[in-house]
């Protein structure tokens, strides 16, 4: 086959850019995704060789459609962060260094099996699975970190696990996920909750402004 004919083959290849499943089974899974994947944007924010994304057509080989997966949320360093439609590994040359697979009713099986299998096989360095219905997992946060080449179980102490690629504390709070930052001692806030954090701040701001406002004019108050 000609190398014109083997590129318009390639072409004509299609990698569509859904499953047709829906992102998540319940609503306490789709909000822990967003949770992840937002904090995680705005924390990364300031560097742009970082790609956060989750639910992608994530394709691993090429010219194979078939071969595919969707991780519910992956950070991929040393990439840009643009938005894609998909994920071609071809392409991106860069597989994810962590990932997390929010499990369930219907995938805590293949999470604990395929995926790990998977993951170890493209060289993920951190790998979490969280059951948020504290339901399906022997525990509900289990975490792996690559060691020799292989995905190693490493043990979660008192709901939480550093994460050496993120920098911060992946917490299971007994509600959820959540990200701590050891540096500023806090957990990581949504870009809605950090608005609504800022929104908050600027009116007791204005507050203490009148306040004094007041105080430095006792006559308008009699």
């Amino acid at each position: 086959m000609s190398a014109v004919l083997n590129l318009k083959k390639r072409a004509e290849i299609l990698y569509p850019e859904t499953d047709g499943k829906p992102m998540a089974e319940t609503d306490i899974h789709r909000e822990q995704m967003y949770y992840l994947i937002e904090t995680l944007k705005v924390h990364f924010q300031s560097q742009a060789d970082v790609y956060i994304s989750g639910n992608i057509m994530f394709y691993y080989e090429e010219g194979n459609p078939r071969k595919v997966f969707s991780p519910d949320v992956m950070v991929c360093f040393g990439i840009s962060g643009e938005v894609r439609r998909t994920f071609k590994l071809w392409e991106e040359k860069q597989f994810p260094q962590v990932i997390f697979e929010i499990s369930s009713r219907g995938t805590w099986g293949e999470d604990l099996n395929k995926k790990w299998f998977l993951y170890q096989q493209f060289g993920v360095k951190e790998y979490y699975i969280f059951d948020p219905e504290y339901d399906y997992l022997p525990e509900p946060l289990i975490a792996y970190r690559v060691k020799r080449g292989e995905l190693k179980q490493v043990a979660v102490k008192n709901k939480r696990i550093f994460s050496e690629d993120l920098g911060l504390d992946v917490v299971d709070t007994g509600e959820g996920l959540r990200f701590f930052n050891p540096e500023t001692k806090e957990f990581l806030l949504t870009l809605s909750e950090e608005q609504q954090a800022r929104r908050q701040a600027e009116d007791e701001v204005a507050r203490l402004r009148e306040e004094l406002q007041r105080l430095k004019n006792p006559k308008n108050n009699s």
